[in-house]
């Protein structure tokens, strides 16, 4: 239960096949004995393929030649159904590396949105593992699980979705990581804390700098929380043609903010975190009190 990139061998009836043409352009199709593929380039006929290696050429009735793969899990991600924005695969890369994703790791997910993050959680954590993927409407829950379901060929024995918040129907103990995709992951950081194994980590994937800052203060407060770690991360492919090579004009800026932070044991205080915050960054209320804190004053200091 590996997904469309663990198959081997020949195309099969009922293989998903990623056509490319001359151009790059890439079509996905579900190969089906008698079926055919038609875009303005021409037909394609499915018992083409069915049969051949994978990395065989096709070409259509008018000549037009496609170069025939089993997508990637990130092609797939880029191309299926969507209900809520996806997490992009420049993201998900960074949360299974910075939140340790380990095979037969227990994870929350939430929200599932359109199963993007699940697939990606799913192939991290094994057949051993467990992902619990939880998510608020029910539209967006069925475009997840399909879109699940087809890229594994069917249910995946170790994902588990439910709809519903997760703070009211959260219901798995000794988790090992939790992956929080919403709108206002701090409202759920009590629940969160409370699943989470000492040492677990929770990761948080924000799209504003608004929503950066309330989470990141939201974690600093809670005494359970060690000191969070936010950063976002920049794609820019290049050109490459002969002595042309540059950077692309064109690149994958700002999609959104991550954050992590790891549980601490019960009942421990952890050392105050010695940071020198710029003046004025927490208001005149906050200078006044440390001052004090310090013996003097908020004037003196400044």
């Amino acid at each position: 239960m590996t997904g469309i990139h663990g198959r081997r061998g020949p195309f099969t009836d009922g293989d998903t096949v990623q056509l490319t043409d001359p151009k790059g352009r890439m079509h996905t199709i579900t190969l089906r004995e008698g079926g055919a593929f038609h875009s303005h380039r021409g037909r394609v006929a499915h018992d083409d393929l069915i049969g051949e290696p994978e990395g065989s050429v096709v070409r259509s009735n008018t000549g037009t030649a496609y170069v025939a793969l089993r997508p990637l899990l990130i092609d797939y991600t880029l191309s299926m159904k969507r209900g809520a924005t996806i997490v992009y695969p420049k993201d998900a890369a960074q949360v299974l590396v910075e939140a340790d994703i380990f095979p037969g790791a227990r994870v929350v997910e939430a929200g599932a949105g359109s199963g993007a993050m699940s697939n990606w959680l799913l192939r991290a954590v094994g057949e051993k593992g467990m992902v619990s993927s939880y998510e608020r409407r029910a539209d967006f829950a069925e475009i997840a699980r399909k879109n699940v379901e087809r890229f594994h060929g069917g249910p995946h024995p170790a994902w588990k979705l439910t709809v519903g918040d997760l703070v009211e129907s959260l219901d798995d103990v000794d988790v090992d990581r939790v992956f929080l995709d919403m709108l206002a992951p701090w409202e759920c950081l009590g629940a969160v804390a409370e699943t989470l194994i000492p040492g677990g980590l929770v990761c948080c994937y924000v799209a504003t700098t608004t929503q950066l800052s309330r989470v990141v203060e939201a974690l600093r407060e809670d005494p359970r929380f060690y000191e969070p770690r936010s950063w976002e991360t920049m794609l820019r492919t290049w050109h490459v043609e002969g002595l042309a090579v540059r950077p692309d004009h064109r690149m994958v800026g700002h999609t959104g903010f991550l954050v992590v932070a790891r549980r601490l044991a019960d009942g421990v205080e952890a050392p105050e975190r010695r940071r020198r915050p710029a003046k004025g960054a927490y208001g005149k209320d906050y200078e006044a009190a440390r001052a004090a804190d310090r013996g003097g004053t908020a004037e003196k200091k400044a």
